[in-house]
């Protein structure tokens, strides 16, 4: 490249500072000899690095500095010197000892535990306590300790240049209150590229170039006479991170989409519900091991709320003791209305069904609902468990809707999340029956991945909440473990990092 080509791009900072290059330079001394502030000069010089001109090496040093106790210490003496210095010609109390050394309280204490640590003084108690000198005390006064001595350096210094007994008497310092401090310093060398000689050693025209045109040289016809610097459209540009959703988020739009597309309508509710609502409803017996605290979180304020359909509450009360009209013979144990109450974080979506169901009319059929939305468990926080996390949830009322349907929608929703292959096997949960577990085959790992549970809601579930016999085909499916190979994921915890680099570098849902 020619070298003339390259300085009719420079930016006027660069043309300053390239004079002033040597084959290498340090940062502080190149600031100094081009005359310019430290932050024109650092923009100066990383542009030239992107150019290829010049090669920055950069290393950090650890510097130790006097704070201010130790710039008073290195004029007055250290504190348990002056302690000896005061009782050295008869002991004193501690009252004093205060007096006669100057020193405070709190340089006093610590003195005193120092020297008594190192033989140094007696301590007896007359009246009140008094300090008097021993011989080895008498000797730590002929000398300079250590630390004394590393007050006396010349500071700022590199604390990887210090001696070992030094470093010892500098970590000891350290310990106490604002005598040291410790500093990092980053130094820069700079050095030219094979590239960045040749445009050194080119003459830089002394002819003055611009960046723009002003109304004022508009105005004068200046303009013509002016020398322009040229767009260098090659050069190397910082990378912009634009605005984007959270890449979760992302996919939750996207889920929704596809249910949307399918004619399913959005349900919504609080993540706060009693366990009436949340359990009851749905037919899980109030002795359930989802009821533990261990699974679900409960709340201490407001701790209980309120069931406002007495004949709700009484359907479903008679549903648990004794199966109500639905045929069955319930979970056979006494119903307690204030274990209804308690307030709760949602355990699953579910409970936005359950709400839903309870508000259709017979007029209403056939319908189609879907909820994407977080629920919470009190879960041991790990690799593969969260205690919060998204659930996909859907439920078809219809009185001619079968367990037939119900794989064919599933089916449909996992092919559009790339998922083709399909697996419904049997399960068991506490509100559907016949009730299946839900897995896809994973294309990479090449072995099937539970997703999720489904299957047609029990009478004891969906005849208390709408007062009428429908069938109802339902499922809940996790959101984590889809997504996770897409961002390459291997860790659900990753979901939530709120970690700007790993947000602006991952790629956009595209799916």
């Amino acid at each position: 490249m020619n070298p003339d080509d390259i300085i009719n791009k420079l930016h006027p900072l660069e043309r300053k500072v390239l004079p002033h290059l040597e084959k290498k330079i340090s940062f502080d001394d190149l600031v100094k000899k081009s005359g310019m502030k430290d932050i024109e000069v650092m923009r100066a010089v990383q542009w030239l690095e992107n150019k290829d001109i010049l090669k920055v090496d950069s290393e950090e040093k650890e510097f130790i500095e006097l704070d201010s106790n130790g710039l008073l210490y290195r004029k007055e003496g250290m504190p348990e010197k002056r302690f000896l210095k005061a009782i050295k010609d008869k002991p004193l109390s501690l009252g004093g000892l205060e007096k006669k050394s100057g020193l405070d309280r709190n340089e006093v204490s610590i003195s005193l535990g120092m020297l008594k640590r190192h033989g140094a003084i007696d301590i007896k108690k007359e009246k009140e306590l008094v300090v008097s000198i021993t011989g080895k005390g008498k000797e730590l006064l002929k000398k300079d300790s250590l630390e004394e001595q590393f007050l006396k350096k010349n500071f700022p210094v590199e604390f990887s240049c210090l001696e070992p007994q030094e470093k010892h008497a500098a970590l000891e310092l350290l310990k106490r209150k604002q005598i040291l401090k410790k500093d990092k310093k980053t130094f820069r060398e700079i050095s030219l590229t094979e590239l960045g000689e040749k445009v050194s050693k080119s003459k830089i025209s002394g002819k003055e170039v611009v960046d723009k045109i002003t109304p004022k040289m508009l105005k004068a016809k200046s303009w013509k006479k002016k020398g322009f610097r040229a767009f260098d459209v090659e050069i190397n540009v910082p990378s912009i991170s634009g605005g984007k959703r959270h890449f979760t988020n992302q996919v939750v739009e996207y889920v929704k989409q596809i249910w949307l597309e399918l004619g399913f309508t959005e349900m919504t509710g609080n993540m706060v519900h009693t366990g009436f609502w949340d359990l009851d409803a749905l037919f899980v017996p109030q002795d359930h091991p989802a009821r533990e605290m261990q699974d679900t979180f409960y709340l201490k304020e407001p701790k209980k709320g309120s069931i406002k359909d007495k004949e709700l509450l009484k359907r479903i009360k008679q549903t648990h003791e004794n199966g109500w009209t639905t045929g069955s013979m319930g979970w056979r144990y006494n119903y307690s209305e204030e274990t209804a109450k308690e307030n709760m974080l949602r355990t699953h979506n579910t409970v936005l069904s359950a709400e839903t169901l309870y508000k259709l009319k017979k007029q209403d059929l056939p319908a189609k609902f879907f909820a994407v939305g977080k629920c919470f468990r009190n879960e041991t926080l790990d690799w593969k468990h969260l205690f919060e996390f998204y659930q996909v949830e859907g439920i078809v009322v219809d009185p001619d809707v079968n367990f037939k349907n119900l794989i064919g929608y599933l089916r449909n929703f996992f092919r559009k999340m790339g998922f083709p292959n399909v697996r419904i096997r049997p399960g068991h949960f506490p509100y559907t029956e016949p009730s299946a577990e839900v897995d896809v085959w994973h294309p990479v790992k090449k072995q099937w991945v539970e997703i999720g549970g489904s299957g047609i809601f029990r009478p004891e579930v969906s005849k208390p909440l709408m007062g009428f016999e429908c069938p109802v085909a339902a499922w809940g499916l996790g959101l984590g473990r889809l997504i996770m190979d897409y961002w390459d994921i291997h860790d659900l915890r990753q979901y939530y990092k709120n970690d700007l680099k790993q947000l602006r570098e991952m790629k956009v849902w595209l799916k």
